[in-house]
């Protein structure tokens, strides 16, 4: 869905000239061909072309592009590395792009009290580089760590495959330098085991861009396991290795992860990475157990045992860190091995209570032959946060249209399951609709008054995230649930 929406040549002119006034004509982009780099995120079917995009170095700057902002009323739209898969990124037309790619310092890693504090453009998987020479590591580890950046992480309070066990963004973060939108500089959080006051910094983290700017965060640290192993466990149907999961937990199990695979997204991924899946089994579930290499030993033999009780039909254990890594390596490239058996895909994220995997998972079979596409899935299935794979070629009319719908239908399935429609990936402008089907009007009318304490002007990554009431009202109108409209006290037109 590429926008064409364009903003006068002189509101352009106007903008970048006050933007240059008081930055160097680097920070400054604003010709098509440069700005088209950032016409989207990772969510490339929503592109629409910035008007301007801005590249700060350092405090100072950024101060400078909100000041100008605030004052010509220019709606702003931060942007980290771009991965995010939501469309939470997305440019606004008539916008500004504050990119916080030169915001890329790690300014210091204390092994003492196991801190990192990094810019926001310093990539996840960077931090763990530099801590690795005091036996120290960043936990988070989404599948885009690579590339990823600390203040896109915590927009969207990402996770990864070791969430389970060691917490999303929210429970490793300490601290985040923020500047609002009034041009202030504020801390949430701190380096003690409490801050003062209202817990802000929960708030922030995951807010995707409506509050403020990150400018530098400071990260909790753990130390590198002495061992890791990981169990891959196959199952003969979805429904068995869903059930297994929910086993593994309840016999008092945390594993580092617990990740599940069906057998379309083994057989993408197996000629890729050349992991050593079982592409005949119908499911795969991988368990890692880190620590001591006795606590490995008693937590690779707890879950074979209760793997085993659960129906797995074959059960094999990395031997070497070689081996570990490899099996892995599938789980985390699902993504981009996608591109080798379709054309297009749509990465949905939904969370589920565990018990529900399995009715989840079947129900999404079914709706392969309503939609007429097929899916692939991949979740963390520890803690139920699902990221269907929606195959379909944009090339063919109607196919990204009905790949929407499957995916607002899984959506819709989270919901009336106990779950809710994201775990990590945010909601942005994919998922805005689909608020509607979780949320009430108090609840959402609560969601805008937070914005609004952070962003008066509500000039922070609006028409994001919180549909508004008139939004909700006009999906309404194309979706009835049990009978009864949501929001029927809006008007219908």
């Amino acid at each position: 869905m590429s926008a064409s929406l364009q903003v006068p040549v002189e509101r352009r002119q106007q903008v970048a000239a006050a933007l240059r006034a008081k930055l160097p004509d680097r920070v400054v982009l604003h010709d098509p061909e440069d700005t088209r780099p950032y016409e989207c995120d990772g969510l490339a079917a929503y592109r629409q072309l910035p008007m301007i995009v801005t590249l700060p170095s350092n405090e100072a700057e950024v101060l400078a592009i909100l000041d100008v902002c605030r004052e010509l009323q220019v709606p702003i739209v931060p942007r980290g590395a771009g991965t995010g898969l939501s469309g939470g990124a997305l440019p606004i037309h008539d916008g500004v792009v504050i990119s916080t790619a030169r915001l890329n310092r790690i300014v210091k890693v204390d092994a003492y009290s196991r801190t990192a504090v990094v810019q926001p453009g310093v990539r996840n998987l960077a931090i763990s580089e530099a801590a690795a020479q005091y036996g120290l590591y960043y936990a988070p580890d989404p599948s885009s760590q690579i590339a990823c950046t600390i203040g896109g992480n915590v927009a969207e309070n990402s996770g990864g495959v070791h969430c389970l066990k060691y917490g999303l963004t929210v429970h490793n973060v300490l601290r985040v330098r923020v500047a609002t939108i009034d041009g202030e500089i504020v801390e949430l959080g701190g380096e003690a085991l409490d801050a003062p006051g209202l817990d802000l910094l929960a708030v922030f983290i995951g807010s995707e861009g409506m509050l403020g700017i990150v400018l530098e965060v400071t990260v909790k640290l753990v130390p590198k396991p002495a061992v890791a192993q990981v169990i891959m466990a196959s199952f003969g149907d979805v429904v068995t290795g869903g059930n297994a999961v929910a086993s593994v937990i309840a016999a008092g199990i945390i594993p580092a992860g617990l990740e599940m695979m069906d057998r379309t997204s083994s057989r993408m991924v197996e000629p890729f990475v050349r992991a050593g899946y079982d592409t005949d089994a119908a499911a795969i579930l991988l368990c890692e157990a880190d620590g001591t290499a006795l606590e490995v030993a008693e937590e690779i033999g707890r879950m074979s045992e209760v793997l085993q009780a659960a129906g797995a039909s074959a059960i094999a254990v990395s031997q070497n860190e070689a081996e570990r890594l490899r099996f892995w390596s599938g789980r985390k490239n699902a993504f981009p091995a996608a591109g080798r058996i379709s054309p297009d895909y749509y990465c949905m994220d939904g969370t589920i209570p565990r018990k529900h995997l399995a009715h989840v998972l079947t129900s999404i079979e079914q709706m392969e032959t309503t939609y007429g596409l097929r899916c692939a899935n991949v979740f963390h299935a520890g803690d139920g946060n699902m990221h269907p794979l929606i195959l379909f070629d944009a090339n063919k009319p109607g196919e990204f249209e009905r790949a929407e719908a499957f995916g607002a239908a899984i959506l819709a399935l989270c919901v009336e399951v106990g779950g809710t429609i994201t775990g990590e990936h945010g909601v942005g402008m994919e998922k805005i609709d689909s608020m509607c089907v979780q949320f009430g009007r108090a609840e959402l009318d609560a969601f805008f008054a937070v914005k609004r304490a952070f962003d008066p002007p509500m000039l922070l990554n609006p028409d994001k995230a919180i549909p508004t009431p008139h939004r909700c009202a006009e999906f309404g109108r194309m979706r009835v649930s049990g009978g009864v409209l949501p929001f029927p006290d809006i008007p219908r037109f």
